[in-house]
C-alpha cells in the first residue's frame, strides 16, 4: 500500500516523574494515499493527540512518523512548517479566523504565506472553492456575519487553498447542528473522492461511518479497527450500526 502517513511505535508523554502521563503508548498506524480514516474514542483516549503527532503539529516522545518517505521528527521547524503549509490541510472544531479580515481574505491566507504573488489568481481560486462549498457571495462578510456552518465551510476552503495531499480534521462537526454537520461531512466525502486523504477525529458514530476505516482508541492505544466499503451515500444506516456495534464491543 502506498502510504502518505506511516507512524510506528509512537509514544507521547506529558509531564515528568510522578506527574508523567502517557497519551500515546506505542501506536502504529498507516494511512494510504486517498484513504479516509476516522478515529474514535472516549475523552482522554489519545485520539486528538494521535492526529497532532501524525501531522507533525506535536513533537513525539518516541517512535517515528513519516510523511511519504520523509521522517518528520528529523526536520527543522521551518521545514516541518513548510510541509504542513503546502502538503497538509487542517480543519478544527472552531475555525481560527482573523477578526480584522473578511471571509475571502481569511481563506487566501495560506496561499499568501506560501509565497504566491498573483493575488488575482489566488482570489479566483478561493472564490471557486467558496462556490464549491456553497458559500459563494459571502466573500466580503466579516466572520461574525456568517453562521457556524458557513464559517466551517470557509475553514475547509482555507485548508484546501494549497491543494493538500491530506486533510486533518479534529471534530469538524462538533459545534454544528445536525443539518450543518451532515452538509460538512458531505463536503469532506467529495473532497476525499477527488483524491485527498483525510484523517478525522470524531466522537460521532454517524460521522465516522462515512470513512473507509475507523480506528478505535482507548488509554493511548488503538484497540480495534473497522474497515468499511467506500461510502455510497445510500448505506448510512448499516454503516452507522457497524460502528456502534464495534464501539460497544471494545467498551467505548
Amino acid at each position: 500500500m502506498n502510504n502518505i502517513i506511516t507512524g510506528k511505535n509512537i509514544v507521547k508523554t506529558f509531564g515528568k516523574g510522578k506527574e508523567q502521563v502517557t497519551a500515546l503508548n506505542g501506536v502504529t498506524v498507516e494511512i494510504a494515499k486517498g484513504e479516509f480514516v476516522a478515529v474514535m474514542g472516549p475523552s482522554g483516549s489519545g485520539k486528538s493527540t494521535l492526529l497532532f503527532a501524525l501531522s507533525g503539529m506535536d513533537e513525539i516522545t518516541g517512535g517515528s512518523v513519516k510523511f511519504g518517505h520523509t521522517e518528520l521528527s528529523k526536520l527543522r521547524e521551518n521545514a516541518l512548517a513548510d510541509i504542513r503549509r503546502t502538503k497538509m490541510g487542517f480543519v478544527f472544531q472552531q475555525p481560527t479566523m482573523l477578526r480584522n479580515l473578511n471571509l475571502l481574505d481569511n481563506i487566501i491566507l495560506p496561499a499568501v504565506h506560501k509565497g504566491y504573488k498573483d493575488t488575482a489568481e489566488i482570489s479566483q481560486k478561493a472564490k471557486a472553492l467558496m462556490k464549491k462549498t456553497g458559500i459563494s457571495g459571502l466573500e466580503g462578510r466579516d466572520i461574525t456575519e456568517v453562521s457556524g456552518g458557513q464559517l466551517q465551510r470557509a475553514g475547509i476552503c482555507r485548508a484546501l487553498m494549497n491543494a493538500p495531499e491530506i486533510l486533518f480534521a479534529d471534530e469538524p462537526t462538533g459545534a454544528l447542528n445536525t443539518k450543518s454537520a451532515d452538509e460538512i461531512m458531505g463536503l469532506l466525502v467529495v473532497i476525499n473522492q477527488e483524491g485527498t486523504a483525510i484523517l478525522l477525529v470524531t466522537h460521532d458514530a454517524k460521522v465516522a461511518a462515512r470513512a473507509d476505516r475507523v480506528l478505535f482508541t482507548k488509554d493511548g492505544s488503538i484497540v480495534s479497527e473497522l474497515p468499511l466499503p467506500k461510502f455510497s451515500g445510500t448505506d448510512m444506516e448499516a454503516r452507522g450500526d457497524k460502528v456502534l456495534a464495534r464501539m460497544a464491543a471494545v467498551g467505548i
